[in-house]
């Protein structure tokens, strides 16, 4: 406790200098009620106006002491569709909580102040604490020169509301807005009110994980796990432009690398011309011309392909013509690179990238900040993960339930990173009926403003079956996906081995697997790729570097050359499960701390990296070199021991001798002799196991595990029949697994599973055989194939005991059998569906 109270003294200290120094550095603007880019945009605050404080977060990044009123995100928001005239209402606005049903406070100045555009949970804010539902209100001034009222319109731009929001101009609501994570505009010429100040308000209401709105990991209250606190509001940057009558309201680029051209599709502009013109440098390299909303196919010859290794852009510049007078015009860019598929040498399906297979070696991004929350504290903080990505060897990230700002991917387009990105899951749960449609209508919406980014690789609709309510459901939505965009992969469901996963639907491009420690690994089926979609999370703690002064992971180790040396043993199986299993993607968690969660290359703050990143470079390059779809060369499976008593028989009439060999088992604990399926059996009470006293099968190769079992229970606790203890867990589980309620023969992670429940008091006959040469677990059930899996990983030798009635997982016994088990056999070999027939038949 002195330790713990110690660490926080420290950090507050830290956050005093970090308030003085802002204030010390900026009393004046720290005061000011707006800033922006470009002229003023605000009218003077009064004398007496209340000032804007930041908020003392948690942990402070290099940047937190960059932010004030007059730099507020002033970048250009929208790299795609760039105009030179723009003013950034970023900055101070005033603010104050709003109650359903109340009436709009125009004319009415609020009482506190906010730094738009920090979501008002976070310290940047100012206001850090959560609201339901807010009020925001400043002035703006519409610059002469922009010609508002004489042929051009002013438009409003919002990067992101979170959740519902209302927009109104001097008391005229000019817009209405769903979603917490697209943008949304307003043309508000017809509310504007002279040439003045003019009044912008806006209402939110964020109820957050109290309804069934897309929320990613966002939550109210955070569980110091793997959920967040969560961001309100206004929180992407607030903008406005001149435009003309007749404008260019969208665009959309698609390259077509085999065809040598750039498709180009303009929105807005009905009936007019559009000229696109694509440029290396300052040379033009092809142009077209075409009429508004119709597919242009601008010329690329000898294209320069983007890749991670050479991610090359081209400018692109659009008008909009009426006759030859030019109407409008802006500003963009491309690259030209095609996703896709291709056999390896191994004739495992891989994704490749212009035709050629690479391994897509990503980090996971969560996408948070300890000062900002879901807003990056400025441009460069939100440039660093990617670049320290770059730096660490990766060349993918996955974009976790969250969609960031345009500049991310931007920077992701930039630096060279392929990028997955997911649909913010609702809760965990399944989304009730209500809120299906809007989910849906979100993720199309998330795929529509994204689908011209380069660097986005891949679409992801769910994670772990959060929020999925129908596998059938869950597969119509990744065909949906599919038609919207068919030039990407889809990844309908990533992990779906995992949670609350209702299974795999068979549908989109990928097979997923999670598996912490992993690496997972599933093998590609048909014409589906397979990734190892989450592993790793290995952890460590950082005195003074940690949001709540402790934190958990999937495996904390004790300093930076143990986590180092975890990491490379680690993606060092990911070559092995490239190689044996045919994974064409890894995905680590993770690129920073996140909170409660201590599994980061950097921590939250961004201050120290956890590992010897000259290591983790030169293993990232080996995976990438090395994954490249090559054969395994494995070793091939000795011919074992012939006939069906096997290596190991016990056959338990009232004693625990091996009546194949020299592994006499003892009884420990609560287990006893009882009648039995055929003569005596070996009753357990959820206590008690058998022990042979060694290990019994050589876990590297092929091997059987054989056994009649009666459940005296099946409800949500595993049971294990037959297990051999590795060293943190069993090499291989013949099982009851309580989280499906079916028998199963296991890896940790991976489960062959038996299609129903089995009846409490009713005797079955289970073999679970590893074959290596096909990669898989089986299961038999009374005779007949009841599942498998795909176990292509090679096993490490034999290292504790064979048991009968337990199992062992994180390092402790587990599963315990509440039941009968009789003629136990162990087998050097993979048996045969005709030998494991026959053992059924035989009742031995």
């Amino acid at each position: 406790m002195r330790f713990r109270y110690a660490e926080k003294d420290a950090r507050m200290r830290t956050h005093t200098r970090l308030r003085r120094m802002l204030v010390a550095s900026g009393a004046a603007v720290l005061a000011a009620l707006v800033g922006a880019t470009g002229p003023s945009a605000a009218a003077p605050p009064p004398a007496d106006a209340p000032a804007w404080h930041v908020g003392i977060p948690p942990l402070a990044t290099k940047w937190t002491g960059n932010v004030g009123p007059d730099n507020a995100l002033p970048e250009y928001p929208r790299p795609q569709l760039t105009r030179d005239k723009w003013q950034n209402l970023n900055g101070v606005w005033e603010f104050a909580r709003a109650s359903a049903g109340q009436a709009v406070p125009a004319g009415t100045s609020l009482a506190e102040r906010v730094l738009v555009p920090y979501p008002i949970e976070s310290a940047l804010s100012g206001i850090q604490r959560h609201e339901d539902r807010m009020w925001y209100r400043r002035t703006f001034t519409v610059p002469k020169n922009w010609g508002v009222g004489s042929g051009q319109r002013l438009q409003l731009h919002f990067g992101a509301v979170d959740y519902d929001a209302k927009v109104y101009v001097n008391g005229t609501l000019v817009a209405t807005h769903r979603g917490g994570y697209d943008g949304f505009d307003a043309d508000v010429t017809d509310a504007l009110s002279g040439t003045g100040p003019q009044e912008l308000i806006v209402w939110a209401e964020d109820l957050t994980d109290a309804t069934g709105q897309p929320i990613g990991k966002q939550r109210r209250t955070s569980d110091h796990g793997i959920f967040y606190q969560g961001s309100s509001g206004i929180w992407r940057t607030v903008w406005m432009e001149p435009v003309p009558t007749a404008s260019i309201d969208g665009l959309t680029t698609t390259p077509d690398v085999a065809a040598g051209v750039v498709k180009v599709t303009v929105a807005g502009g009905a009936g007019l011309t559009v000229k696109a013109v694509a440029k290396a440098g300052n040379k033009v390299v092809g142009q077209a011309t075409g009429t508004a909303g119709t597919e242009l196919r601008v010329p690329v010859p000898d294209a320069k392909l983007w890749s991670p290794d050479s991610p090359y852009l081209y400018d692109l510049q659009v008008s909009l013509l009426d006759g030859t007078k030019t109407v409008d015009s802006v500003g963009s860019y491309f690259g030209m690179r095609q996703i896709g598929t291709a056999r390896g040498a191994d004739g495992k399906l891989r994704i490749a990238l212009n035709g050629k297979i690479l391994f897509n070696l990503a980090n996971l991004d969560q996408g948070f900040w300890p000062d900002g929350l879901n807003t990056a504290p400025t441009d460069n903080a939100l440039k660093f993960d990617l670049e320290q990505d770059k730096a660490m060897g990766f060349n993918a990230v996955r974009k976790h339930i969250k969609v960031e700002p345009d500049r991310w991917y931007y920077w992701a387009d930039k630096l060279g990173l392929m990028v997955w990105q997911d649909m913010p899951a609702a809760n965990t749960g399944p989304i009730p009926e209500a809120w299906r449609g809007q989910f849906e209508a979100e993720l199309h919406e998330m795929i529509r403003e994204h689908s011209s980014f380069t660097s986005i690789v891949a679409w992801v609709p769910f994670n772990e079956g959060w929020g999925e309510w129908d596998r059938a459901a869950t597969g119509r939505i990744a065909d949906d996906v599919k038609a919207q965009d068919p030039t990407r992969l889809v990844d309908a469901h990533s992990g779906v081995n995992c949670c609350n996963s209702h299974g795999d639907s068979g549908r989109g491009d990928v097979i997923d697997f999670h598996q912490y420690l992993g690496p997972a690994s599933p093998a590609p089926s048909g014409d589906r790729v397979a990734i190892d979609g989450e592993h790793g999370g290995f952890g460590l703690k950082t005195s003074n570097h940690m949001w709540f002064g402790d934190g958990q992971a999937y495996e904390m180790e004790p300093d930076k050359a143990t986590l180092t040396a975890k990491y490379v043993q680690n993606q060092q199986d990911v070559i092995t499960s490239a190689k044996a299993c045919g994974i064409s993607a890894s995905i680590y968690t993770q690129i920073t701390d996140v909170e409660g969660e201590l599994n980061g290359f950097y921590t939250y703050d961004r201050q120290v990296a956890k590992m010897d990143l000259k290591q983790v470079k030169a293993i990232n390059q080996k995976i990438i070199a090395q994954a490249d779809g090559s054969a395994a060369n494995l070793p091939q499976p000795p011919p074992g021991t012939p006939g069906l008593t096997g290596v190991a028989f016990w056959p338990l009439d009232g004693t625990a001798a091996d009546a194949a060999g020299s592994h006499d088992a003892s009884l420990v604990g609560g287990a006893a002799f009882v009648a039995g399926k055929n003569g005596d059996g070996v009753q357990f009470d959820g206590t008690g196991y058998l022990d042979a006293g060694a290990p019994v099968l050589n876990t590297a190769t092929d091997y059987t595990a054989a056994a009649w079992v009666k459940l005296d229970r099946a409800d949500g606790a595993f049971q294990t029949v037959v297990s051999q203890d590795g060293p943190t867990n069993s090499d291989f589980f013949l099982q009851y697994s309580g989280a499906d309620q079916r028998f199963a023969m296991s890896f940790a992670g991976v489960r062959a599973l038996a299609p129903v429940k089995p009846n409490p008091g009713q005797w079955y006959h289970l073999v679970g055989v590893r074959d290596t040469v096909k990669g898989e677990l089986r299961l038999y059930v009374d005779g007949e194939l009841a599942g498998t899996a795909s176990a292509c990983m090679p096993q490490g030798g034999p290292t504790g005991h064979t048991v009968i009635g337990r199992g062992k997982y994180g390092g402790n016994p587990v599963d315990y059998l509440r039941g009968t088990v009789d003629q136990v056999h162990l087998y050097d070999r993979a048996l045969s569906a005709a030998e494991i027939r026959d053992l059924y038949t035989s009742g031995a």
